[in-house]
């Protein structure tokens, strides 16, 4: 319905990359350079700026797409709404999510979602990113919504939401007034880390990767199952841990704990929906499509 060039557009400025921009529509590269010039032609601005191999948004880009990001949001509540005159939703869907996902991000979708489609019946288990996998490979559940890096090939993945990993600490640990660390600090750090097969870790030993680090280098301090427990440990401690932006909100603003910065070290990851390849169309996308238009209110 809507503009084929402000997709072109929309992607590339979020991929800020023209060949994954390519590939993700299915276009020719240089097809999509020649929709990006229609518009600036059209609207005598420029877009994008060029270092190179690099580029970036110009103000007049990120303007943009602030407004192209405003008119989607309204594209999928249009299409989610009209959908809904026209289907009998009823039935059941199971959904198994990694911890952080269930506890911080999920309820307030799924109360929404149920007070909307009351005769669905919800359930949901929470278990690592490992685990919910497994579950999905054996028909115990119906949808998946992880954290992890690994992708099997079996399943069909699709983006939830974005999310940031941050070292946090007590506000009035020793190192909270320190501007940043560095790497060789931060090894030198006790850490509380998360159990084996935690999408958590699994990102954590990702973004390390590219500075030489390992995740043995670490000097772990001790390994708990679920993000409660290492914020309470925290709070008693010197020790400090990685933790989803999603899990601190709370205590951030509350001013109980502090973001402590690593030079060259940033984390983000994305929440992903986890599907087997094939799957028919049902309650499972209806509920995708709910949770990716409440999430962009």
């Amino acid at each position: 319905m809507f503009d084929f060039r402000l997709q072109v557009f929309h992607t590339v400025a979020k991929r800020l990359n023209f060949t994954k921009a390519a590939e993700e529509l299915y276009i020719s590269q240089p097809a999509v350079t020649k929709h990006i010039r229609q518009i600036e032609l059209h609207y005598q601005v420029k877009l994008f700026d060029r270092q190179g191999s690099k580029i970036s948004l110009t103000p007049a880009g990120e303007t943009l797409f602030e407004h192209a990001e405003q008119i989607f949001a309204i594209y999928r509540d249009l299409e989610f709404e009209l959908n809904h005159f026209t289907k009998d939703h009823r039935g059941e869907l199971r959904i198994g999510a990694s911890t952080t996902i269930a506890q911080y991000v999920l309820p307030p979708i799924l109360a929404a979602f149920h007070e909307k489609f009351s005769d669905i019946r919800l359930s949901l288990s929470t278990d690592n990113t490992e685990q919910i996998g497994k579950a999905l490979d054996q028909g115990e559940i119906d949808l998946g919504i992880i954290e992890g890096q690994t992708k099997q090939s079996q399943f069909k993945y699709t983006e939830f939401t974005k999310d940031e990993i941050l070292l946090i600490a007590r506000a009035d640990h020793p190192l909270a007034k320190k501007e940043s660390l560095s790497i060789p600090e931060l090894l030198k750090i006790p850490l509380l880390l998360r159990e084996p097969g935690s999408g958590t870790l699994e990102v954590i030993a990702h973004a390390l990767k590219p500075l030489g680090v390992k995740l043995g280098q670490l000097q772990k301090e001790m390994q708990l199952g679920s993000t409660e427990s290492i914020k309470g440990y925290l709070m008693n401690s010197n020790a400090m841990a990685f933790l989803s932006v999603f899990t601190v909100l709370e205590e951030l603003h509350s001013k109980k704990f502090t973001v402590i910065d690593i030079d060259q070290l940033s984390i983000e990851r994305s929440f992903l929906f986890i599907q087997p390849h094939g799957a028919k169309e049902g309650i499972a996308d209806l509920f995708m499509k709910f949770a990716h238009r409440h999430n962009f209110r």
